[in-house]
């Protein structure tokens, strides 16, 4: 016996988006770490995270960093298809540094036209711009051969480099299971005397978790790819986050575009 089923005759009235804020992320097949960090830092009831993973084959080299680019568009169209999103970041700090900000910027634009596109390494010069910090150590768990092209890119863009630290890892899962005591002490010692900020580079590692405690060791801001992205999407988005827990970082508003 088929159920009565009848057609509610209340008038239905919709909102123009399910949630106020549409952050798109495109990650790495092999990420652990991102979306646990922005669900921290960057969803709430008036921001939403829409995630899709494209192809990436370990270890982190160069040339396999540069095969991501073609995927990219692909990856940012099935992010709401024919929907708009407020920002989409490619969460891979050295993938957007051998691709170029640019060249990843035009290749999501190709799948989300116009969208405001956040890399981790702009994201992090935005940061510690903001944060008047000019004279820099750099940590990152990358090959002293992928760390080359970080260490370029931040010299070209008028830092000094005080100290550049790498912990010399090939595969970005293993990057993903340093424990976070590992990460503050090596923090800790990769940072100059002479340095006004540390950067963390690699959206792998747990490093946003620790900012806060890093600083406190250092007396100086930390900045690190996944804080940084989140903070500069959730400027995107029009939000000025003020919370202690993410770092110096997360007190102050966005005042150089990322």
């Amino acid at each position: 016996m088929n159920p009565d089923i009848t057609t509610a005759k209340t008038p239905l009235a919709f909102d123009a988006r399910a949630i106020d804020k549409r952050v798109g992320l495109i990650l790495l097949a092999t990420d652990h770490s991102t979306e646990a960090d922005f669900a921290r830092l960057v969803a709430s009831d008036n921001v939403g995270l829409f995630a899709t993973r494209i192809e990436y084959a370990n270890p982190v080299t160069p040339e396999n960093l540069r095969a991501m680019q073609p995927r990219l568009a692909e990856a940012a169209a099935l992010i709401l298809p024919e929907e708009e999103l407020d920002v989409v970041c490619f969460s891979c700090s050295s993938a957007s540094v051998v691709i170029g900000d640019d060249a990843v910027a035009a290749a999501v634009q190709m799948g989300k036209p116009g969208v405001p596109v956040v890399t981790p390494a702009a994201a992090a010069v935005a940061g510690l711009e903001t944060l008047g910090a000019k004279r820099i150590s750099v940590l990152t768990p990358y090959t002293v051969e992928t760390s080359t092209s970080m260490a370029h890119y931040f010299a070209d863009r008028g830092f000094g480099l005080e100290s550049f630290t790498c912990l010399g890892l090939e595969d970005d899962r293993e990057m993903a299971r340093i424990s976070r005591e590992t990460l503050v002490d090596a923090a800790v010692a990769a940072t100059a005397p002479e340095a006004e900020a540390l950067f963390i580079s690699c959206t792998a590692l747990r490093a946003a978790s620790v900012a806060a405690e890093i600083e406190a060791r250092i007396g100086r801001p930390v900045v690190t790819s996944n804080q940084a992205t989140a903070w500069a999407c959730l400027a995107h988005c029009g939000i000025v986050p003020n919370r202690s827990d993410a770092g110096w970082l997360f007190r102050h508003a966005m005042t150089i575009a990322a």
